[in-house]
């Protein structure tokens, strides 16, 4: 089911709850990845990490939990495309406070990048790219097919548990016909990559005393998010036909599975609504 593997992205679909609890030492440690904080930097950037952690537990798991819910009961029917895309709506539509609640938290800091800072985060968008390119561009397209068929195939097992041969060979016969194209997700990626840094550049180039320096920042990231959520037309009719083939597919898939694979799901939905009605109840206690 689309929302199942959708969240299996969000959670890493294992150990949900210890995943969610250390997030904000995960978060931080990826983020220095890029930048290199100094030590003046860092317990700014760690408080910020914070405050959107405690906005994130207080009001996006509540609704989290109810797509969960409701989940449970889709799970064990049969699916439409239309269906799996109103799920895979439900979750983007959860993306976008994400990242508006992000931004003002980030505005203040990125006017203290250092241009080594940002050299350093070039190097490391340079690095992140010859990873996406041995995972997503192998030089062979059965390569490719291959590889993407397998990332498929272990989505679907982590929600309805082992998929039959069957199941695998209608997956590997949908993907061979699927629009998606790893050439213009990475030239997408890389797009964003190239404005993203010039917006930090831009904040960088005001200079220090600049008065309207985070006002530039909030505004240049504003932009970046807004970017982000809304990419070029040409690229959103690209992700339009994909969405469109994808909950084709998903709904394949959920209709071939067995009764027994539903309850696998099933009950694998219903441990992730546990976890984060438990990730809740920490937060309310004043824990986690």
């Amino acid at each position: 089911m689309i929302i199942g593997l959708c969240l299996c992205g969000l959670s890493a679909c294992s150990a949900l709850r210890i995943g969610y609890n250390q997030g904000e030492t995960l978060i931080w440690w990826w983020i220095d990845g890029y930048a290199d904080f100094s030590a003046e930097q860092a317990p700014r950037v760690r408080d910020a990490i914070h405050q959107w952690f405690v906005w994130h537990r207080a009001t996006q798991l509540p609704g989290y939990a109810e797509l969960l819910v409701s989940a449970q009961a889709q799970v064990l029917q049969p699916l439409t495309p239309a269906q799996a895309c109103r799920w895979a709506d439900a979750l983007r539509e959860r993306i976008g406070p994400v990242i508006t609640q992000a931004v003002p938290l980030a505005a203040p800091i990125v006017p203290t990048l250092t241009p080594e800072q940002l050299a350093h985060i070039e190097r490391q968008y340079r690095k992140a790219n010859e990873e996406f390119r041995e995972e997503y561009l192998q030089a062979k397209p059965e390569e490719r097919l291959k590889a993407s068929t397998q990332r498929t195939i272990d989505r679907g097992e982590m929600l309805y548990g082992k998929l039959d041969d069957a199941q695998r060979r209608m997956l590997a016969a949908g993907l061979s016909a699927s629009p998606f194209d790893a050439n213009v997700w990475f030239a997408e990626r890389q797009a964003m990559q190239r404005e993203t840094l010039l917006a930090l550049r831009k904040v960088a180039a005001q200079g220090e005393a600049s008065p309207g320096r985070d006002a530039t920042a909030l505004a240049e990231l504003q932009a970046l998010a807004q970017r982000a959520q809304r990419p070029p037309a040409a690229h959103r009719a690209y992700q339009q036909r994909l969405t469109d083939y994808n909950c084709a597919l998903a709904a394949q898939l959920h209709n071939s599975t067995t009764p027994a694979q539903r309850q696998t799901a099933r009950a694998k939905l219903k441990s992730w609504e546990d976890d984060v009605r438990a990730l809740i109840a920490q937060g309310s206690n004043g824990s986690g």
